[in-house]
């Protein structure tokens, strides 16, 4: 096993810290332990961790020396945003998760977390409406979810799912 040094290893921790201050990432090559170190924080279940991530997202160039993959199509074949509920975010991080650690070839190994987290962002953004639609939601959320544990995408979902969930909204 390759041993970090120390310091590098006390700047991979911060390095999902430094993103919420605006810092940029080290001017020194990222090695391999480090990528994963700030892959594993961008993708956990936490909402810090979710907003970690957005951050991230939203100034890719400050983290350019890791090599992330930022490409997205959203949720798959399934609607982005069904019966209005905007599950567009949740779908490109869950992506970012998937695509990422492929490239690293520890998918395995991390698929079940990433689902997790998946739906922990669902969850997240149901929370966000009302409650006389957050059922709805919830309900989408859930089959959005047992489409990625299940299939390992969205596209599985059916649009007698969404109907299902648009009767909840009477």
């Amino acid at each position: 096993m390759t041993r970090v040094h120390p310091l590098r290893a006390l700047l991979a921790t911060l390095a999902s810290v430094t993103v919420l201050l605006g810092v940029t990432t080290p001017a020194y090559a990222v090695t391999p332990a480090e990528k994963l170190q700030v892959l594993a924080s961008f993708t956990q279940n936490s909402a810090d961790s979710y907003n970690s991530w957005n951050a991230a997202r939203q100034n890719q160039a400050a983290w350019a020396a890791y090599g992330f993959d930022w490409e997205t199509n959203y949720c798959t074949a399934s609607p982005d945003k069904p019966l209005g509920f905007d599950f567009t975010l949740a779908c490109q991080r869950h992506d970012f998760g998937y695509g990422n650690y492929e490239a690293v070839g520890a998918f395995s190994a991390n698929k079940s977390r990433l689902d997790d987290a998946f739906y922990a962002d669902l969850k997240r953004k149901c929370g966000t409406y009302s409650a006389a639609v957050r059922p709805a939601c919830n309900s989408l959320a859930w089959t959005y979810y047992e489409a990625v544990v299940i299939f390992g995408s969205t596209a599985a979902v059916e649009s007698a799912d969404i109907e299902a969930a648009e009767a909840l909204l009477g």
